[in-house]
Parts: structure tokens; sequence; C-alpha cells
């Protein structure tokens, strides 16, 4: 296409964000393909709803809204949108698409990619040996009591980039990585070929950090401070060159910021070693060089790349049953006798917590010695029930807690009224041979074409982590004070695991943090993940640490019973906790 970098500009980190975001990066400047991003883990549960009340749908809608507003300024300034959208069903929502450029009186080709659903032929992997094992536990499908109800390979970036070769104006995509929908963007623009792994291995770093919208550009960052500019933060554009360095920019006069820091907490947002592994290639975070560009434009350079792996992951969900929740106020004095009276009681009147598959019971602390005000003196205990059979954890259960009204501890009120059950679901990661997934582009002209595997693949070893191995320095006098005074963080969800990223600014204060917050030191300052297995990884170019907790969120997000199910919290919670920080390190 040309020598010059490909502008790409993100207008979706998930299903449901600013719908206004796809006019805006249409408006703001230049722009030659947009992205989109709408497919969490959790979105694939939703949208299998969606499609038992509607097999026509399954598919993310607010996709259809945002194009039917910009159809006609991209046809006329040719610019491409790649998107995920199209969720379970990529053709349905290609045809739409279809529909509303027609009626737009609008020329624009549109190719979807195909592949990624495995259910149709579930059974026959199984028969043919392959045992879907989960990627933490090590268990067998086939040991466990779930049944899928969705199965979705993630696909790489060589389908979108067939099908813009092909001609397309738009591409609607399925289960795809998420960095994958830059990596199609940049092989059609840069004609790279499958064995150019360190213009891949760029591609997959900017397609990661420009994949959750304005997560790159100042939202959600820990960093207060610099945030000066604290309107809507812009949609993040990468300018990606043919050698796969590139900047990260956003358009002139939108909120936000952009810096070497908002670009390494989302580097560093939901992965786990440096070596991040996409279905096209590994792309080494540990090698790549962050530096500030001017204004609101950082430049990434130098991310080397290796051979993918032969496997690709499968996100599977099941249907893990019924749940119902309730939480009860508790006040003032004796907090966790009234809290043990009302779970005693509770489950004296439900038969005992062994009626259900599954209890959990927080007693959450918001109350305060001395209170000056109602609010500081009150606790919630949130009790929660799960089970296969919906009449014991449905009104029989809320209703059951409402029992307790006038029987139980003094002051006893809930938050909310008796609720029904809902039904909830569990996240099962898994692998499977690349070579059992058929890739396949259908283009606008109705031809199918299939993709090819990798030339070359690389089986994954043994994870570097550096675990507790920390060399004792010296730092000098220490002050007791938040880990927060001198680390920023970045947390999220990677099915039931957490993961928490954390980096400081100088090399000096990088070689403390490296060496005082080992496994240990992490497990000691967050008793919630008490006996859990924790991984710990080095990005010294980064000057970060990032820290996997497996089965922190159980079974994934829809099934999670903690208060915060995704993780978000979980790294400005640990920049909260108390260490020893030298003096010399102290704002």
């Amino acid at each position: 296409m040309s020598t010059r970098p490909v502008r790409i500009g993100n207008a979706s980190g998930f299903y449901g964000d600013r719908l206004t975001a796809m006019r805006s990066l249409i408006d703001g400047g230049d722009i030659d393909v947009i992205t989109g991003d709408y497919l969490a883990e959790l979105t694939m549960l939703i949208l299998w709803k969606a499609r038992q009340k509607d097999p026509e749908t399954g598919y993310a809608r607010t996709f259809l809204t945002q194009f039917a507003d910009v159809v006609t300024d991209c046809a006329d300034r040719g610019i491409k949108i790649v998107v995920n959208a199209g969720g379970l069903n990529p053709a349905g929502m290609a045809g739409q698409v279809r529909r509303i450029a027609a009626a737009a009186g609008v020329d624009m080709k549109v190719a979807h990619v195909e592949g990624d659903d495995l259910m149709p032929n579930l059974r026959f992997l199984q028969d043919s040996g392959i045992a879907f094992e989960h990627l933490d536990t090590g268990i067998p499908l086939a040991d466990s009591d779930r049944s899928p109800i969705s199965a979705n390979a993630y696909l790489g970036g060589w389908g979108i980039a067939a099908a813009l070769r092909g001609g397309a104006d738009v591409v609607i995509t399925g289960r795809v990585t998420d960095a994958a929908l830059v990596v199609g963007v940049g092989a059609w623009w840069h004609n790279w070929q499958p064995t150019d792994y360190d213009a891949l291995a760029g591609a997959v770093a900017a397609g990661h950090i420009i994949e959750c919208g304005p997560q790159a550009t100042g939202g959600n960052y820990s960093q207060l401070d610099e945030i000066t500019d604290r309107r809507y933060p812009g949609s993040p554009i990468a300018e990606l060159a043919s050698d796969g360095g590139f900047a990260i920019t956003k358009h002139p006069g939108t909120g936000g910021l952009l810096s070497v820091g908002t670009v390494t907490a989302q580097l560093l947002y939901e992965v786990a070693s440096p070596a991040y592994a996409n279905p096209d290639v590994v792309a080494h975070f540990d090698t790549m060089a962050v530096t500030q560009d001017g204004p609101d434009r950082v430049l990434v350079t130098g991310t080397v790349g290796s051979p993918p792996p032969p496997t690709l992951k499968v996100a599977m969900n099941a249907i893990g049953g019924y749940r119902n929740t309730m939480t009860m106020v508790l006040t003032g004095l004796n907090i966790e006798d009234k809290a043990a009276w009302a779970a005693d009681e509770l489950f004296e009147i439900l038969g005992g917590k062994d009626t259900f598959d599954d209890v959990d019971v927080q007693l959450l602390r918001y109350d305060r010695p001395d209170p000056t005000s109602l609010p500081e003196a009150t606790a919630h205990l949130r009790i929660t029930v799960k089970d296969r059979e919906l009449a014991k954890v449905d009104r029989a259960f809320s209703n059951a807690v409402v029992e307790l009204a006038v029987a139980g501890y003094p002051g006893f009120h809930t938050t909310t009224p008796p609720g029904s059950a809902s039904e909830f679901g569990v996240y099962w990661p898994t692998l499977v041979p690349a070579t059992t997934v058929e890739h396949t582009v259908m283009h606008a002209d109705g031809t199918r074409e299939v993709i090819p595997h990798p030339v070359r693949t690389e089986p994954a070893g043994p994870e570097p982590t550096v675990d507790t191995i920390c060399a004792p320095v010296d730092f000098g006098r220490t002050l007791r004070r938040p880990l927060g005074n001198v680390v920023a963080a970045r947390s999220g969800d990677k099915g039931g695991n957490a993961n928490v990223g954390v980096w400081t600014d100088t090399p000096e204060r990088w070689d403390w943090l490296h060496a005082h917050l080992s496994v240990g030191r992490l497990r000691e300052l967050i008793p919630e993940a008490g006996g859990l297995p924790i991984r710990r990884y080095a990005f010294p170019n980064l000057k970060a640490l990032n820290f996997v907790i497996v089965g922190y969120l159980g079974e994934g997000v829809a099934s999670c019973t903690r208060t915060d199910p995704q993780a978000k919290g979980l790294g400005e919670y640990l920049r909260a906790l108390h260490t020893d920080i030298p003096e010399r390190f102290v704002k």
C-alpha cells in the first residue's frame, strides 16, 4: 500500500463502550483504518444468551449504530473498518453492515472472517483425542461437569489481511485476539510475510496498547497528578511503520494524556510473562523501548518477535447454575458477633450450608470506631449461594433472609428487597492444535479463502518467573508508607486469574522494587490471595513487575462472588497498602 506508517485509530474497548468514539475519530483528523474491540471473555456468554432469544443475532449491536453514523464519511475518505463485533455470528453482522451501506447509498465491500467457532466440531475434536485441559488446573473437560455452550478459538490477523487485500472496506470477525485487528491491518498495508516476526511483534504491541481505547490515553491511570486534562480522553491512534516500530498518539485537542506511563500501564494490562503469545507471533515485551516523542506522543521501538506456538487458545463458556445474593446491613457495635448470628440463623432456616453447591459469606467492614455519621457505623454481610437447581437459590433464599428482620440481630435491614436468582456462566480456557482450526475469509464477492497455518511454530517453554529470588539490597533508612507513593499500577482479569502490573520511574527505584516486592511480600500485603499460586515476572525495560494470582477470580467474572469480580481495583488496593520504603524515595 505505502511506505509511510498506517494510522490506526481504535474506537471501542468493549461491548458498550462510548458510541460517539467512532464519529470523533472520523472528525478529529486523518485516519486510515478504524478498529474496534468488542469481545471480552464475558461478552461471548452475553452474546450466546442473546442468540438464544433471537438466532439471527449473537453480535455486538452497538457497532451497527456507530457504523450507520460514519458510513458515508468512511466511503468518501476511503477509511477502512476492522472490528471483531461479529461475535458468534460474523456472517449475520456482515449482512447487517451491507444493508446499512446500501440504505446510505454507498458502495462498501464487506468481508467477514470465520473458523473460530468450534462448537459444531467439538464432539469430533474430543473423539480425536483433544482433552481440552483447563489452562490453570490441567483438568480435562471430560473429567469436569461442564458442558460448553460456546467454544471459540482466538484467531490471528492473516484472515483480516487477506480480506483487505481482496478489496474489503469493512472486515467483520468473530473471536480473534484483540491485537490481531492491528496485526492484520499492518500485514496488509506493509505487505508483511508470516516470517516477518519483529514487524508482527511490533504490531501485536501496538494492538495491545490501543485495544482498550482511552485506557491508553489517560483513562484508568493510577498517576492522577499527571492527568491535567480530565476531559473524556481521546481515542488512541497507532502510527505503525513497516519495521513494526510505532508511535501512539491521539487527535489534537482531545482530552486525557499520552505518556510513557499511560502506555506502560496498558502494556502490562492483562498479560502474564514478557513473552506475549499470539497466533501469528510471540512478541517479547521485555525487548521494546518506550520513549516520549513529544506532547501526547509515545514511540515504541525494537520489539523482538519469534515464531508462534503450535496451539491456539480457546475460550469456552458453560452454564454453571444459578446464584442469588443478599446483603444485610450491620450497624454500630459487635459487628462480628452480629454477622455470625445472622449467618447461623439464616442457614438454620435453609437447612444448612450443605444444601447448596457453593456458599460465599463476606463481611465487608466499612465501619470505624467513634463514627461521626451513620455510614461510618455500618458494615455489610454479603451472602451468595449457588446451585444447579434454580428452586434452591431463588426466592426461597432471599425470602429466608427477610425472615431475620425481627428475629435476629438489632438494626437488621437489607440493601435490596428479596430478589430472584440469576443464571451464571463459568469460563474454561484451554488450547487446541492450530492445525485443527480452519481460519476462513468470506470475501465481499462471495468467494471463500482458507488461511494457511503458520509456516513455522515453536512450542512454548516454561515461563521464566522470578518469584522470590530477590537479592537483598541496603537502601538505607526506611519509612512506613503506601506502596503507591513510589509505584504505579494497573490490574485486570484473565478468566479466573487476576493480573496486577506495577512499575516505577527511575533506575534506582526499579532496583528497590525488584528486590522488595517478592511473591512472599505480595502475599503478606494481599491476604485475600491466601494460598493461591502467584507468578511474578520482570520487565526491566519498563521498570516493571507483573503478578498473576491464579484462581483469584474463581471460574471467571460471570461466576465470581468478589465485590470486584474483574480485579479492576486490585492495583489501586495494592498501592494503598503500607510497606517499608527507603526514605530518600518518599515524596
